[in-house]
């Protein structure tokens, strides 16, 4: 079995020092820290987690709570990606993970007392009814927690950029012609108001009107909501010529309905995404959507609660935005002249 004197040996330090490497402490620089995780990485050492945990008085367990309303799991790619970039984060600095329910066996339980009765160091929130009072509970008592594009009073919220989001696209269809822009948004929530009201805006500065029957309410991650709302839209006396979609995999129901009316895209309609998983680069043709750097996400959201949990005399809530980009895929077309191609839409409907 490697002990901390054969990292210390392998390493040409003392053994003090390779054990305060190990447990991150400020003493030791990040460069020789890093250096001395590696090598025992790379040894295979594996530390007893009950002496440590006596030591530092910590777990190395972080704590993590996923709610999905569409019942995809872990399956869904957006969120898939941000739990591996949890769980990439969590290992390189030596925690474990695990998932925590208001439930224990076929108890009804708090978040927060789950947590504790897990020995978690800290909680990430990566999706949840935020306006749930056991969500609420746990975020107001002393457990370390972190949110994922949903902020609390002095808490630290990791946030993908969605009122840039919603502007870049925006301004993307305004260049290639389009000004009958219909946008479909998931259901109410911190993340579609932003959405919404960046929508608004920029339409607005970019002269652009947008009727109500061009807003659609559906939910995230549900392809038949969106499928439903496409086909409302579809059938307007004056249909759209391009539709925003609120995710990536809520457009293959919008795709779905857009077929069954025998159009074609982008010929006939524009469709733009939002997320940028796997999906949206493979389908064809490739769909135009914003990326949401979501591995990224999980890592900051991981390595901020480990500095709060590590560092709690001087750690200081924020908030922290992850800037996405605009892929620019197949699925937007670009109208040469819109007084013209307007005139003909109007005979044609």
């Amino acid at each position: 079995m490697i002990k901390i004197k054969d990292i210390a040996i392998a390493c040409g330090v003392s053994i003090s020092t390779v054990s305060k490497a190990l447990n991150r402490s400020h003493e030791i620089s990040d460069e020789t820290t890093k250096k001395i995780v590696e090598k025992a990485n790379q040894l295979g050492y594996i530390a007893n987690s009950n002496a440590r945990s006596l030591k530092t008085k910590r777990s190395q367990n972080l704590g993590l709570i996923f709610v999905d309303k569409s019942d995809s799991g872990l399956g869904h790619e957006y969120f898939s990606v941000i739990l591996n970039g949890i769980k990439k984060e969590a290992e390189e600095q030596g925690y474990d993970l695990t998932f925590i329910s208001s439930s224990i066996g076929r108890s009804r339980n708090s978040y927060l007392n789950h947590a504790k009765y897990r020995g978690c160091d800290g909680v990430i929130i990566v999706s949840a009814d935020f306006h749930d009072p056991k969500i609420i509970a746990l975020v107001e008592s002393d457990m370390p927690t972190i949110t994922i594009d949903y902020q609390f009073h002095n808490r630290t919220a990791i946030m993908s950029d969605n009122t840039r989001g919603l502007e870049e696209i925006v301004r993307y269809l305004h260049t290639m012609g389009h000004e009958r822009i219909a946008f479909i948004h998931g259901e109410d929530t911190d993340v579609t108001k932003q959405r919404l009201a960046s929508f608004y805006r920029t339409c607005e500065e970019l002269g652009i009107n947008i009727p109500d029957e061009y807003i659609k309410t559906a939910e995230y991650h549900i392809p038949k909501n969106s499928g439903i709302a496409t086909k409302e839209l579809i059938e307007l006396e004056k249909r759209p010529t391009c539709i925003i979609f609120p995710d990536d995999y809520s457009y293959m129901g919008g795709l779905t309905e857009i077929e069954k009316h025998g159009l074609k895209i982008p010929d006939d309609i524009s469709v733009v995404g939002y997320d940028g998983i796997y999906l949206s680069r493979i389908l064809r043709p490739v769909l135009t959507t914003y990326v949401q750097e979501s591995e990224k996400i999980g890592e900051t959201a991981t390595s901020e609660l480990i500095k709060m949990i590590e560092n709690p005399k001087t750690y200081l809530a924020e908030k922290i935005i992850i800037d996405g980009y605009l892929q620019i895929g197949q699925t937007v077309k670009k109208i040469q002249d819109w007084g013209k191609k307007n005139e003909i839409w109007t005979i044609r409907w």
